[in-house]
């Protein structure tokens, strides 16, 4: 069986999404490949980063190439659940009410700049992102699959955010920065030609379908015993530390888990060793976690350096 997904890992076509996207966004190639990990794990993805760095580029990036649907939510402060839901308009010829989807029903949602809403708003996206389904006046109604939001965040200390409460932060499998490129990226950008622009000329490289297979084969990957091991030493470690407030919950441990194992499948190997686990545990770890650091992405980054200097390696 771990031939079987060895070979299957390797002749999957993400290798040449991370190549596409990698000539758009230019020297992000890990921040990429870490987003690719994240939707093949079935989990939804965090963006904390300033304006004009190319965090709604990249989600706009991922959903063309992966053929998925994509649609675009732009949260304010005046946003209602009902804008990301959908509402109810009253047919007077039918003379009854008709469901009029909003703009969460599709494959890929970007939520931008989420935290310039209020909680309320916010709160719209939590039975969705947890059970892929919303419920609105009392019908249930399930969302296509596959089913991915990537939210944008604005740094926590600009003027008019809403910081996100920790049952919706832990919905995010990861929480990743972009950053500014390097010079000689930022050097190439400035002389070519805006990335925003190459979107409309790109073509899908995969399918839902396949996009649905692969993360069926990332459920399969092997995970050793030593490997469980490992992880369950690096909660039990949060979980008695006293810089952090509470440990990681199971539902961490596992998002941990699927985190690297997808990240393993990326790597074209039917089987997890413990440098997948931390090469993912930066972007998994520390937004679960609520210590008195600082909350920004740099701050996270010291989080989980600490957590894994802490725990040994098998």
């Amino acid at each position: 069986m771990l031939r079987n997904l060895r070979e299957a890992a390797a002749t999957t076509p993400f290798t040449d999404v991370l190549d596409a996207a990698d000539a758009v966004i230019l020297g992000k190639r890990e921040e990429i490949r870490l987003s690719l990990a994240c939707i093949l794990a079935r989990g939804h993805l965090l963006i904390e980063d300033l304006p004009g760095v190319g965090k709604t580029t990249l989600a706009h990036l991922l959903a063309r190439l992966l053929g998925l649907q994509y649609s675009r939510i732009q949260f304010t402060s005046d946003m209602l659940p009902a804008d990301v839901i959908g509402v109810s308009v009253y047919d007077r010829a039918g003379e009854r009410f008709h469901f009029h989807p909003g703009p969460i029903f599709s494959q890929v949602v970007l939520a931008d700049e989420i935290n310039r809403a209020t909680p309320k708003a916010q709160s719209a996206l939590l039975e969705a992102m947890e059970e892929r389904q919303v419920t609105a006046e009392g019908d249930t109604r399930a969302l296509p699959s596959p089913f991915f939001v990537i939210a944008t965040q604005n740094p926590t200390y600009q003027i008019g955010t809403f910081p996100l409460p920790e049952s919706q932060l832990d919905r995010f499998l990861m929480r990743i920065e972009l950053g500014y490129p390097a010079a000689a990226e930022e050097k190439a950008l400035l002389a070519g030609v805006d990335p925003r622009s190459k979107l409309a000329e790109l073509r899908p490289v995969t399918t839902a379908a396949e996009l649905i297979a692969a993360q069926q084969q990332v459920e399969r990957v092997h995970v050793a015993s030593a490997v469980i091991d490992y992880c369950h030493a690096l909660l039990s470690f949060t979980r008695r530390s006293d810089r952090f407030l509470h440990g990681l919950s199971p539902r961490g441990g596992l998002a941990l888990l699927r985190a690297a194992k997808a990240r393993a499948f990326l790597e074209g190997r039917g089987y997890v060793l413990p440098e997948d686990v931390q090469q993912v545990v930066p972007a998994v770890v520390p937004h679960r976690l609520i210590s008195g650091d600082d909350n920004s992405p740099g701050g996270h980054a010291d989080i989980a350096a600490f957590v894994l200097g802490a725990v040994p390696v098998p």
